[in-house]
């Protein structure tokens, strides 16, 4: 059965072709290299001893995206293209807008006319924006604070409403909170161009000496040591989340919207501590005022991934932090 992968040299996305092909999937991927390499293709090689079929797209380009479903027999798609960071789409918006909304408007309408009828969706919590209560329930309000977030409820929105309008379509659309770490090889991981948008990223440049230091964006929220708590999950078990949501979606019609966390929450501060203890490096980091928009606490309800899914998260933080290192000084040798 071959699956399409959109984005999928990308930190999630790559990750995910992993395991697609330990499930014994055919992957075909569509990545533009905007933000990914293309050496990604030949780690996920390595790992798997197969090479998926590469198209190098922009999926903005409607007619060249066609060809993958013309030269395949998809059956089904992992959507994971698009732009991510949050911080920048609040000074571009436009280009948020433009390109998640139309790229996904593309992919949608060929599913449509080469009769493919599984999705699975790369939300975000982002949707939520400030939670009325955490833990965070799949119906929580939608309220996204930044443009990036509004393109993930747009795109839901859209997905609801197709399923509405065609009952042969069967998409899930996973809300997940804050993936962190790396493929246990060391030879696939996040590696941000320019400066990083997520915390470990940035504490492992701090740690091979790339950057000076860490920033920590307040320490005077109600949490155990005054800095941001949130709901980290290991990139590994994210990819495997989206293979049971996949086996899902292929036998039901309509759509669920799921979260994908582990259902608990670790401040920053104990972030940078784990870090530093089981990788022994220092993280040096100073305090900064708190950035316009974060909220003190997010983490995840978890018990419909697994009452749905059959799915929960299993590694925890240090194994996090060994793995996302252990890819750093791979990278770094």
């Amino acid at each position: 059965m071959q699956i399409l992968v959109t984005g999928g040299l990308g930190y999630i996305g790559s990750h995910s072709v992993v395991e697609l092909i330990n499930a014994d999937y055919e992957v075909v991927i569509v990545d533009d290299l905007s933000n990914s390499e293309i050496k990604v293709l030949d780690q996920i090689e390595k790992i798997t001893d197969y090479r998926p079929k590469f198209y190098e797209i922009d999926m903005n380009q409607k007619e060249l995206l066609e060809t993958v479903f013309q030269e395949n027999k998809i059956a089904a798609v992992l959507h994971f293209a698009g732009f991510k960071a949050a911080g920048e789409s609040v000074s571009v918006p436009l280009k948020y807008y433009r390109n998640n909304i139309v790229i996904t408007l593309n992919l949608l309408e060929l599913m449509q006319q080469y009769q493919v009828a599984t999705l699975v969706f790369s939300s975000s919590a982002t949707v939520y924006g400030d939670p009325t209560q955490v833990p965070i329930l799949e119906s929580e309000s939608i309220k996204p604070t930044n443009p990036y977030g509004q393109t993930k409820a747009m795109i839901e929105t859209i997905l609801k409403d197709l399923a509405l309008a065609d009952e042969s379509f069967k998409f899930v659309s996973l809300r997940y909170f804050n993936p962190i770490g790396a493929h246990q090889s060391g030879l696939i991981g996040e590696k941000p161009r320019g400066i990083p948008n997520n915390l470990l990223p940035y504490v492992a440049q701090v740690a091979v000496l790339k950057r000076e230091y860490l920033n920590v964006w307040g320490n005077d929220y109600p949490t155990v040591d005054g800095t941001g708590v949130r709901d980290y999950i290991h990139v590994v078990d994210l990819a495997q989340g989206h293979i049971a949501a996949l086996d899902y979606a292929l036998k039901h019609p309509g759509i669920k919207f799921i979260n994908l966390g582990t259902g608990s929450g670790h401040s920053v501060l104990e972030i940078v501590e784990t870090f530093t203890k089981v990788n022994q490096v220092a993280v040096p980091y100073q305090i900064k005022d708190r950035r316009p928009g974060d909220i003190a606490v997010c983490y995840a309800e978890t018990s419909y991934a697994k009452e749905l899914l059959g799915w929960e998260a299993k590694l925890d933080l240090k194994t996090m932090c060994q793995d996302l290192w252990h890819f750093y000084q791979k990278e770094n040798d």
